[in-house]
């Protein structure tokens, strides 16, 4: 009889976000880029419920009465800089932010019993990447086994996870090392788009690191599960572009969320794996925006209570791509409450991806 497999478990997770707070600079910002009273009417309307009260980058904030947009003139107003440059600053930006995530984990006297890492990015690409830049940085063994998880978007970190946990899963020794590395700022665009323009007062700068093993500490994984919402592959989108990555968001992706999970379509919503709302005491739901948010709550019937995790790293931090269901785990690891868990993250494709997890002990 084969020996039971080894329950993995998210022993804990640190992160970091560059040094510039940006929100309100940008608010400014966007205001001049569009072109008649009712876009910003709108627009000001939007920022003052989105939740967010503070996003960062590695771009310091520039002066609106000089006609600038950073302080170090990387965006030229009528002249963005192209996809190229762009990457360039990616690389030396995305290594600093997720070696400080990294440093902040405490792994000093552990580093040589990593045997896995495994990176999610969806903002940036280099070669050597960013798993071999951090292999060599911590020095860990020429045979740790690497994977880089790239440009899944927002729900990135729910495959990187699965990926951790599929690890440990076939051999209990392993100890994976999982980092989430987002740039979102580096794909700032010059638009009067107003669609456009809202979406860039979400996103964000942070990085993610987290430990995965099968010692018995932290958050237990149980599942994972994945669903394609049907009719939704328009809705978010992620390209590249010439002057960096296009980011389309559809302001029908709340409904379409909120609908999908009360089970609106021909299929019912199996991400709950046959269980009511109220099975789980803690939630770490992507904070993609206020209104996603919403619409989880709708759409689950949830109290309001169950979210706050997700709120609040929405609040301080806005939505940083595939590292903010990271950042509300963190929050879930750092509290005593609630024993059962799901979380999820909704992505371009559409896809819905969760997993299940409950305190250890």
């Amino acid at each position: 009889m084969s020996p039971p497999l080894a329950l993995p478990h998210l022993n804990r997770v640190a992160t970091a976000v560059p040094e510039h707070d940006v929100h309100l600079a940008f608010l400014g910002f966007a205001r001049t880029l569009l072109e008649d009273d009712r876009a910003r009417l709108v627009f000001d309307r939007m920022a003052e419920r989105s939740g967010i009260a503070h996003r960062y980058s590695n771009f310091r904030p520039g002066s609106l009465e000089a006609g600038e947009v950073d302080a170090d003139g990387f965006y030229r107003r009528g002249a963005f800089p192209s996809t190229g440059a762009r990457m360039r600053l990616y690389e030396p930006f995305a290594r600093t932010l997720a070696l400080e995530a990294i440093g902040r984990l405490g792994l000093e006297g552990e580093t040589d019993r990593i045997t896995h890492v495994v990176v999610a990015s969806c903002t940036g690409f280099t070669a050597p990447g960013l798993d071999l830049q951090i292999a060599d940085r911590l020095g860990l063994k020429a045979t740790v086994g690497r994977t880089m998880v790239g440009f899944m978007g927002c729900s990135a970190a729910v495959p990187a996870l699965r990926l951790a946990y599929d690890t440990v899963r076939a051999d209990p020794r392993a100890r994976v090392l999982m980092v989430n590395c987002e740039l979102s700022t580096l794909h700032l665009q010059e638009t009067s788009d107003l669609e456009t323009v809202l979406s860039f007062m979400l996103f964000a700068d942070g990085a993610s690191a987290a430990l995965i093993t099968a010692d018995p500490v932290g958050l237990a994984l149980e599942d994972f599960r994945s669903e394609i919402v049907p009719d939704s592959a328009g809705l978010i989108t992620w390209r590249i572009g010439d002057q960096g990555f296009d980011m389309h968001l559809s302001g029908k992706v709340p409904g379409r969320i909120a609908g999908a999970l009360r089970g609106d379509g021909e299929q019912p919503c199996s991400l709950l794996r046959g269980l009511p709302a109220g099975a789980y005491d803690l939630w770490a739901v992507h904070a993609g925006g206020r209104t996603v948010l919403d619409a989880v709550e709708v759409g689950l019937e949830l109290d309001p209570t169950r979210l706050r995790h997700s709120r609040a790293v929405l609040h301080e931090y806005g939505n940083m791509s595939s590292a903010t269901v990271m950042f509300v785990l963190a929050r879930i690891l750092a509290g005593q409450d609630g024993s059962r868990g799901i979380g999820m993250a909704f992505g371009p494709g559409m896809v819905a991806e969760s997993f299940r997890f409950r305190r250890a002990g």
